[in-house]
């Protein structure tokens, strides 16, 4: 008589799961967002197409399971810089990765157009990705000003939003840009933009009451 263990059941679960989004992760480097199916993947990871359904029916989770896999991949190495070096050099080091690998930066652009889809099925899936992502950006300031290393005139919540708009928007014209020289034009952008942190709060002039 067989018994079917539970825990070994769930192991091989696991086991399969895992080995679909590292096949799905060596797809979506080799193709194109849009180019990317069940049918692809199936042969990128030489099983069968009712295997891959069986444990991933939806292919929307099955796409957020590859980005969450893959970014944890880059971001391990990468996340202890921020306590030790602050924010600044810890989007760098993203910055300095995916130049090595920029694959996933694709990835992460062609699911931009999905999240200001209103009503898609993933949209609040990644919505809930990029906050956390600006509130991690955002409470590593917070730390960096209390410790120094970056000035008190600075509002982290408006640095967060600034840092970010500038380290993937680089990244983005570097996408089309082959020549540009992306950690150059990082290290340019954040010398200027620190310096704007150091000065107090200036009005813009459409906001000064004009006189007449």
């Amino acid at each position: 008589m067989t018994t079917t263990h539970p825990a070994a059941s769930h192991e091989d679960t696991v086991f399969r799961r895992t080995t679909i989004v590292k096949a799905a992760i060596d797809m979506f480097r080799a193709y194109a967002f849009h180019e990317a199916s069940y049918a692809l993947l199936a042969a990128t990871a030489n099983l069968s197409l009712s295997d891959i359904q069986r444990h991933f029916p939806s292919w929307e989770g099955l796409v957020l399971a590859t980005i969450d896999r893959w970014n944890e991949q880059r971001m391990a190495p990468i996340v202890p810089v921020a306590a030790t070096h602050g924010t600044v050099r810890f989007l760098r080091g993203i910055v300095t990765a995916n130049i090595a690998d920029p694959a996933l930066m694709r990835m992460l652009a062609a699911t931009v157009n999905i999240a200001a889809t209103p009503g898609h099925p993933m949209a609040p899936h990644l919505h809930e990705r990029w906050h956390r992502f600006h509130l991690m950006v955002q409470n590593s300031l917070e730390h960096d000003v209390e410790t120094g290393r970056e000035p008190a005139t600075m509002n982290p919540p408006r640095g967060a939003e600034q840092l970010i708009a500038l380290y993937e928007g680089l990244q983005l014209q570097s996408m089309v840009r082959p020549d540009m020289d992306l950690l150059d034009a990082y290290d340019r952008a954040i010398t200027r933009l620190r310096e704007g942190w150091k000065q107090a709060y200036i009005k813009p002039v459409w906001e000064i009451d004009i006189v007449n």
